[in-house]
């Protein structure tokens, strides 16, 4: 076995390669496993065939035979992301996604969750992996803010039961603060808040309480909000905002790490 692909307990001081792609803007840390699995990366000349290592400085990273990009300043934009794109690099069924529409003057991006295809509102973009995994984690505590259209009859004593958690098809929910805000005969408008934020949780417990969601848009993802962006408009954030409001230094050598 090389020394390149021997288990991480045997592997030479350096940093864990999903990280450095990451950094490099590339992809998140899982894109990063998968396209080591499906051996898209070498390392000084030598095809990965396992993340379970580190890169030591010096080294050189290929991606698809080409160079890994110098490390850049993490960076962040608010995009107001319009309904009917899909929050992915790449469809196999050739369906629009954000990435194809935004300008083409960013740099390469990734996101910071999703949105899925329904929804719209505010999608945070950053050109550094580690960045958007740490924001992503739920210890941030960050609320995810949106605004929900349903059709159906709105009680608010059934909102109100959110609050302590809901399972829902055997997946557990965290606790949701839910309040009506308008209903009309047909469709109600709810403000909704969320710690996690799980694959379509709002749609998936909407429906629970027997409750069609028709439009869903988020406001806010922790301290960072939609304001007045208008749908397909893109806004980079000054990076001391983004630095106090993530709590968090930036160091060239390793990124982004939290305030003592």
């Amino acid at each position: 076995m090389s020394k390149l692909n021997q288990p991480d307990s045997d592997a030479p001081k350096g940093e864990r390669i999903a990280k450095v792609l990451a950094r490099a803007g590339l992809c998140s840390r899982r894109e990063a496993e998968r396209w080591i699995e499906a051996g898209r990366v070498t390392v000084d000349g030598e095809r990965l065939r396992s993340p379970a290592f580190n890169v030591t400085p010096g080294a050189r990273v290929m991606v698809d035979g080409k160079v890994l990009p110098s490390k850049q300043e993490p960076r962040m934009w608010r995009y107001h992301k319009p309904p009917g794109l899909l929050t992915t690099n790449k469809d196999p069924e050739g369906r629009p996604t954000v990435f194809d529409r935004l300008p083409r003057e960013l740099p390469r991006v990734i996101s910071v969750g999703r949105l899925d295809i329904n929804s719209e509102g505010l999608l945070l973009l950053t050109n550094d992996g580690n960045l958007a995994r740490k924001m992503e984690l739920p210890d941030t505590g960050w609320k995810r803010q949106y605004r929900v259209r349903v059709h159906g009859n709105v009680r608010q004593h059934e909102l109100d039961s959110l609050k302590k958690g809901v399972t829902v098809e055997g997946i557990r929910y965290a606790p949701i603060e839910a309040k009506l805000e308008k209903q009309d005969a047909a469709n109600a408008w709810i403000a909704i808040d969320l710690l996690e934020g799980k694959n379509r949780e709002i749609r998936k417990v909407m429906d629970h309480l027997g409750l069609r969601v028709n439009r869903l848009i988020r406001l806010a993802y922790g301290p960072f909000h939609l304001g007045k962006l208008v749908r397909g408009q893109v806004s980079e954030l000054p990076t001391k905002s983004m630095r106090d409001n993530l709590g968090v230094t930036y160091s060239r050598s390793t990124g982004y790490v939290d305030k003592e």
